[in-house]
């Protein structure tokens, strides 16, 4: 049996306003959420290489078992996306995905040998992947009400303080005499924090499905849009072409662009950049609708182009400023145009697949990437700022099929 809401739900009490108030309320809690559960596991994931070289693991170790814990992660967005769906049951799923996801980093403060540690690094991503698409499903069924853009982009702006809080808090306890160890065990309490907001919105909002706008292409087909698929399309080209943080680092600090000392303040500059953009975009988006997930990828195409060429501080900012711009419409519009455009029974599978084929032209596009970089610089700024146009030109076509990327309102 599906989630059963509590007194038949919210709807049956709220109407209007209320029942949109009741909505926005539940996109803070859980964003809330996310925020703790991003502090813990970015926390963790800022020193769990250094932790596990200490226990003896070599690179290749370290560099295959992060890279096994991330597929393993997106080929479990599948499965969670289609059983949110099928079972109805996606705060199960979720809460599953968060528990196994979260307390995980912890326990490697008890961990005494590396294989050990390396079972919870893949543990880790394992949960991060069961409980995104459900997460992203109940995420959706709120949006509806309060706006797809601004719920995924206020959502991501959370999300994206606990990803810059948590490493600057385990940089804090080993700046302060602590070792790994104890910062593994400090990271204890915002997880627990986590999944107490987890289980009190369970508790209140027990079948979110309730809190979903009526809209007539919500009802009218079972089956994903063809757009979807095209959609898909854009996305992967997006994902395939946007260079990793980690190798314009390896490159500014190789051809000596800025002092090493830099490096980090520009990658807060585009976490900063992150938090806001998503904000903006959010708000644009239930404007434009998919207009804006092209908008963000060809403004952010052009960051591939500065950072490979250019060694003057303050253009290295405004590249630091355009990737974060991208990173934002990827963790935000780019998948509240997942939840606009696809009937809720199926935006679970929906969610799965998105995160999947994204996950997967990442990785392989991240790969494409090195070996240009190695072979041909001006390739490699080809490629990235390619795809990014290639994407805008896509998403603008899927904009021009039909009316899913537009924002529907109670």
């Amino acid at each position: 049996m599906p989630d059963k809401a509590p007194g038949g739900g919210p709807s049956t009490r709220l109407t209007g306003a209320a029942l949109a108030a009741a909505a926005f309320q539940f996109v803070l809690l859980l964003g809330a959420a996310d925020l703790l559960a991003d502090a813990t596991y970015e926390g963790g994931r800022s020193i769990v290489g250094p932790f596990l070289g200490l226990l003896g693991a070599g690179a290749v170790a370290i560099s295959v078992l992060s890279g096994l814990g991330e597929m393993v992660g997106h080929v479990l967005r599948l499965a969670s996306g289609y059983l949110s769906d099928r079972t109805a049951r996606p705060w199960t799923i979720a809460l599953a995905g968060y528990a196994v996801n979260l307390l995980s980093v912890p326990a490697l403060a008890l961990v005494g040998h590396w294989q050990v540690g390396a079972v919870l690094l893949v543990a880790e991503r394992a949960g991060r992947g069961i409980r995104a698409p459900a997460r992203d499903l109940m995420l959706s069924h709120a949006a509806s009400r309060v706006g797809f853009g601004w719920a995924f982009g206020l959502h991501e702006a959370l999300d994206q303080i606990g990803a810059v809080s948590g490493p600057l808090l385990v940089s804090l306890i080993v700046y302060l005499g602590g070792d790994y160890r104890d910062a593994f065990a400090f990271l204890l309490l915002p997880a627990l924090a986590c999944l107490a907001l987890m289980f009190s919105a369970r508790l209140r909002y027990p079948h979110t499905a309730m809190l979903e706008a009526p809209r007539p292409e919500a009802t009218a087909s079972t089956r994903l849009p063809r757009r979807f698929w095209l959609y898909l399309l854009g996305s992967a080209l997006v994902a395939a072409g946007y260079a990793d943080f980690p190798l314009i680092a390896f490159h500014l600090e190789r051809e000596a662009m800025i002092a090493s000392s830099w490096l980090p303040g520009l990658y807060a500059v585009a976490m900063g950049v992150d938090a806001l953009a998503a904000l903006a975009l959010g708000r644009l988006f239930d404007r434009l609708g998919l207009a804006t997930v092209a908008l963000a990828a060809a403004v952010s195409a052009p960051f591939a182009l500065v950072f490979f060429t250019q060694d003057s501080l303050p253009l290295l900012v405004v590249a630091a400023a355009l990737w974060g711009t991208g990173i934002a419409a990827q963790e935000s519009v780019m998948r509240a145009a997942v939840a606009a455009m696809v009937p809720s029974t199926r935006r679970g599978s929906a969610f799965g697949l998105f995160n999947s084929a994204y996950g997967v032209a990442w990785f392989a596009g991240s790969a494409l990437l090195g070996v240009l970089y190695d072979v041909s610089l001006p390739a490699l700024i080809a490629v990235s700022g390619g795809a990014q146009v290639l994407a805008a030109g896509v998403f603008l076509a899927v904009s021009r099929t039909g009316t899913g990327a537009r924002t529907a309102q109670a």
